[in-house]
């Protein structure tokens, strides 16, 4: 029986991924910051939940110890992540390493925690659950898709660097996922950008941008594709909405889809 790490599982596609593998028969180490929350797999055999804020680099050594006592490890997926929308101007540090921390640092950190690990066994696989806004960009994201972009290139690279050893590195980018995490983000504001952030966000309520978002569970089917199906693939789109923002950004350029998306969400 395999066994996957996973980040971020209290809910959306963290947890939606902890259901998938283990109805697939394998063992689940399910991580988060709050452990109560954990109890929804109470019932789940073979799943163990240990706490885990991937900002937090003494805990993330605790945790990985924790889970690599139980047996190896095959697969690590880092999915936790926090949202933030708003003008640069009106982020506040504690809120810009808030982002840094939690979507670029916190895998980059996991990841190099465990890497010793699938070295020495001569096997292993990363999944790291980027974002559309690391490959299009829109309005009002911009440190957002600094860290999703990041993502993808550290990912890329660290591709190279490990399949001497038999490590892979893929990517699994969703577009918009139909859970609670957009309810969560952060929005900041400042008095100057108010009317065009307040027509951003009109837009986005409409829907503009975001139709033919996924469900966690569609996405969570797509790690899993990832994951098993065998492939030297690095990068995965889960959506039809993400894949027709690239496709689109692919044929018409960055240029024109900086225009486009300047027209649609601008007043």
């Amino acid at each position: 029986m395999k066994t996957v790490f996973i980040t971020g599982t209290s809910s959306g596609l963290g947890k939606a991924a902890v259901r998938l593998f283990h109805a697939k028969g394998w063992k689940v180490i399910a991580t988060m910051r709050n452990v109560e929350k954990g109890k929804d797999f109470a019932d789940l055999e073979h799943v163990t939940v240990l706490p885990l804020d991937v900002v937090n680099t003494g805990q993330i050594k605790n945790t990985v110890t924790a889970a690599l006592a139980l047996g190896p490890v095959d697969v690590v997926v880092n999915n936790a992540a926090y949202g933030a929308i708003g003008p640069l101007e009106s982020v506040t540090n504690e809120q810009l390493l808030k982002l840094l921390d939690t979507n670029l640092l916190g895998p980059i950190r996991i990841t190099q925690a465990f890497t010793p690990h699938f070295r020495n066994r001569g096997s292993g696989m990363f999944i790291n659950v980027t974002s559309s806004a690391g490959l299009v960009t829109f309005p009002f994201a911009s440190l957002y898709h600094a860290t999703k972009f990041g993502v993808e290139g550290w990912s890329e690279g660290m591709s190279y660097e490990l399949a001497p050893f038999g490590i892979q590195v893929k990517n699994v980018a969703p577009g918009y996922i139909k859970t609670d995490f957009g309810s969560n983000a952060v929005i900041t504001s400042a008095d100057a950008y108010k009317p065009h952030l307040d027509h951003y966000l009109g837009v986005l309520a409409s829907g503009g941008g975001l139709e033919g978002g996924s469900t966690a569970e569609e996405v969570a089917a797509v790690v899993y594709e990832a994951v098993t199906d065998g492939k030297d693939q690095v990068h995965y789109l889960a959506g039809k909405d993400v894949t027709g923002m690239y496709n689109q950004r692919q044929q018409s350029g960055p240029e024109l889809w900086r225009a486009a998306m300047a027209k649609l969400f601008l007043p």
